[in-house]
Order: structure tokens, then sequence, then C-alpha cells
């Protein structure tokens, strides 16, 4: 019998494929949604194949989703988080780093992740307790290297907009929330920040970069599991900083400072 792991493999592969048939070098057009963020007729023909292959398989599980299924009635049973095309910009751009982002929970905890990514040929697995692996290969989070003498700090485009970073490693903006943390759980990346996530951006991060050795940790609030039933995530930001071990983590803590509020311009 096919494993949450390898259905949730097998869809990612899937949708990936059709997603792959609608990408343009050229760029797709997009709409801009409420929360400021895009869409384009691929995200949401992705859900569609993705979650309509979810409730067939698994008819009892909950299904949070970026385009279909915002929130839960309930939380009791295992719930799928699907973001069906993370990077929508990227994709809408012409741009290779966008993805599939499928996550199983089971007690409130994501249990199995998938991430793939497909002009990147990467395809990102984790179950709790398992490890996480790369192609098949098993990767882990790195400390620094003192043979390297370049750091690698993945972030957003808002983190220098909000914040006063003083992290001495050499910053990159992939425009993935979810690659950015994939890069921190392979051991490319240092320390990764990610200042207005969705749920379905960072819930198989969550689960990869522990199971790859590296701590994941909300910036500020609590944790964003156990989910909520009667929260709409659509409106609900998770921001989230990872770094390959502990102390890497408190010292980008101590390196990373809120900027005050822009003064009201208003006379």
């Amino acid at each position: 019998m096919t494993t949450p792991l390898e259905f949730a493999t097998g869809m990612a592969l899937r949708a990936g494929k059709s997603l792959l048939d609608s990408f343009r070098l050229s760029g797709t057009s997009a709409a801009m949604k409420a929360d400021r963020s895009f869409v384009t007729h691929a995200d949401i023909a992705s859900d569609h194949l993705i979650t309509a292959a979810i409730a067939e398989q698994y008819p009892g599980d909950a299904i949070l989703s970026e385009e279909l299924h915002h929130s839960l009635p309930d939380t009791a049973c295992p719930t799928w988080i699907v973001d069906p095309l993370d990077g929508t910009t990227n994709f809408s751009l012409g741009l290779q780093v966008w993805g599939v982002l499928i996550t199983r929970l089971q007690s409130g905890q994501p249990q199995e992740s998938v991430q793939y990514f497909p002009m990147l040929d990467e395809l990102y697995t984790a179950q709790r307790g398992q490890g996480a692996w790369l192609n098949g290969s098993r990767i882990a989070a790195r400390p620094a290297d003192p043979d390297q003498p370049f750091g690698f700090f993945a972030c957003c485009s808002r983190s220098h907009q909000r914040f006063e970073i003083k992290i001495p490693y050499k910053p990159r903006i992939l425009g993935s929330a979810a690659y950015s943390f994939c890069m921190l759980a392979r051991g490319a990346a240092l320390i990764g920040l990610e200042v207005a996530p969705k749920i379905w951006d960072i819930a198989g991060a969550w689960l990869l970069v522990q199971e790859a050795g590296g701590v994941i940790q909300p910036w500020q609030d609590a944790a964003p599991f156990p989910l909520q039933a009667g929260v709409d995530y659509s409106r609900s930001n998770f921001p989230t900083l990872g770094a390959a071990t502990q102390p890497l983590l408190e010292f980008a803590r101590a390196k990373i400072i809120a900027k005050p509020p822009p003064a009201d311009s208003k006379v």
C-alpha cells in the first residue's frame, strides 16, 4: 500500500510536470491577491490537481491550501498543507526557483513533507525521525566552515526593509521561502530569515530543517504548530528564523535588529 510520503512524492512530481508545461522563460501573466502576493492560473490548476487527489486518496483527512482551502473546521484528523506553486513571482517572471510543497501533519505536527523544484530537478523529502533527503541522498545542515571564506545568509526581500542586519555572511534572496530553508537543510546556507511567510510556505521547511539537524523557530510569536481550527491562514504570517546550529541562531538573533516604524508623513 502506498505510504503518505510516497503519495505526496508522486503528487508533487505530477503537479511539477503540469507546472513545467505552463512555465515560460518569457514570463506568465499574474494577478495580485488581497495580501499583495501574486497568483497565476497555474497556481489554481495545481491546487485543484493536488487537493482533489488528496480528497480521493485520504477522504478522512483535512486540507489546508494556498488557493482553495484557507481554514480548518477542526484539527482532530490528519491534515495536509499544500502550496501548489511556491515562488509564484519567480514563476511569473520566468525565473527557475519555484516548486510544489506538500506536507502531512499528524497530532498537529508535520510528519511527512515533499518539496519539489522542477526546473532545478531537486526533490526534498523528510519524515519525522527518518532524516532529510535530496534526490534520495541524505542531507544535513552544517556549521560555518573555516576553510570557506564566505557564509551564505538566505533571506527575503522584506528582511533588509524591516531589520538592521549585521550578519557577516553574504545575503541571497531566492524568491521562495521554502527554497531558502532547503538551502539551510542541505548545508549551503548558515542562516535563513523569512519575514512574512504563510503556513504553506514553511510547513515542510519546519520538518526538513529539523530532520537535517538544524534549528528553526518563530521569529517572535508562538510556533505555528499545532494548527488552530477556524483560523483563516491566508491572513496569518509566520516570521521564521532558522540556522545550522543553536549558537548560530542565537548569534543571528543578536545581529538582526528591528528598525523603528517609518515616521508618519502626514502633516
